[in-house]
């Protein structure tokens, strides 16, 4: 079985995956899982695909990610591990797709709008 390579994306994260058979070994940019995400719950999100599949330990998973913040960033490899597990074998494709984790979400920033302090908010109005 060769190595097979998927994309995943959230906000402004993007996330490749390069997933193959092995002993369970997850390297984040070169660092392990729990170096890179020391936050427990962000770890979880990088797992659920695989424990909703029962594969945890399984796969060696080799993950570059770019952009946007942790929460971001942990999405986005979820989304990217959870493609290549559906390109792996289509029968995951039900118990994922059930869970969310196929779903990108669309969900951006909102971008900053001229004569306002952010997006929407507008700067503190005097009467005086």
């Amino acid at each position: 079985m060769d190595i097979i390579n998927t994309i995943g994306r959230r906000k402004t994260s993007v996330a490749r995956v390069y997933l193959q058979v092995g002993k369970g070994a997850i390297k984040v940019n070169e660092k392990e899982l729990s170096v890179y995400f020391p936050s427990e719950i962000l770890q979880l999100i990088v797992k659920q695909p695989l424990e909703t599949l029962e594969a945890d330990g399984k796969f060696d998973i080799d993950i570059n990610v770019d952009g946007g913040g942790p929460k971001g960033q942990a999405e986005a490899v979820r989304l990217a591990i959870s493609r290549a597990l559906v390109e792996l074998d289509e029968e995951n494709k039900p118990a994922l797709k059930k869970e969310g984790f196929l779903t990108r979400d669309p969900r951006m920033v909102e971008r900053k709008k001229p004569g306002r302090r952010k997006a929407r908010r507008r700067f503190q109005f005097s009467k005086r």
